[in-house]
């Protein structure tokens, strides 16, 4: 891609109408969030997978949805930057979003209001 993680960021919010410089304070705040602030202005290929990822959750929520569809959000981020996630998810839930996240990851099992456990695709348990 030719997109730096902030023009990756600002691309929804642009097919949706808001100014460029609505966009660009939205996307700088959204990275700094997501701990890529100083990230901004690199392309793809010079971010590691996990600040891909990152810049992937930050433009997901660039035109702040009420639901939220992750999967395994924290699958290739290290400990530290799990938590960083991990907080992002808890304090949205705290603001009301409806997150539905499939993942392994028990810390963020461990937020959910409602766990449907799922093998072989089948719904195995609910809690």
């Amino acid at each position: 891609s030719t997109l730096t993680a902030e023009e990756n960021v600002m691309f929804p919010m642009n097919l949706a109408g808001m100014t460029l410089k609505e966009q660009r304070e939205k996307a700088v705040s959204l990275l700094k969030k997501i701990g890529l602030g100083d990230r901004r202005e690199h392309l793809p290929f010079q971010l590691s997978a996990g600040e891909q990822q990152r810049v992937a959750i930050a433009r997901a929520l660039a035109n702040d949805p009420p639901i939220i569809l992750a999967d395994e959000p924290t699958a290739n981020l290290d400990k530290n930057t799990s938590m960083l996630i991990r907080d992002l998810f808890n304090d949205m839930k705290k603001d009301g979003k409806t997150i539905i996240i499939a993942t392994h990851d028990d810390f963020l099992i461990n937020l959910a209001n409602r766990v449907i456990i799922f093998e072989d695709g089948e719904i195995t348990s609910e809690e």
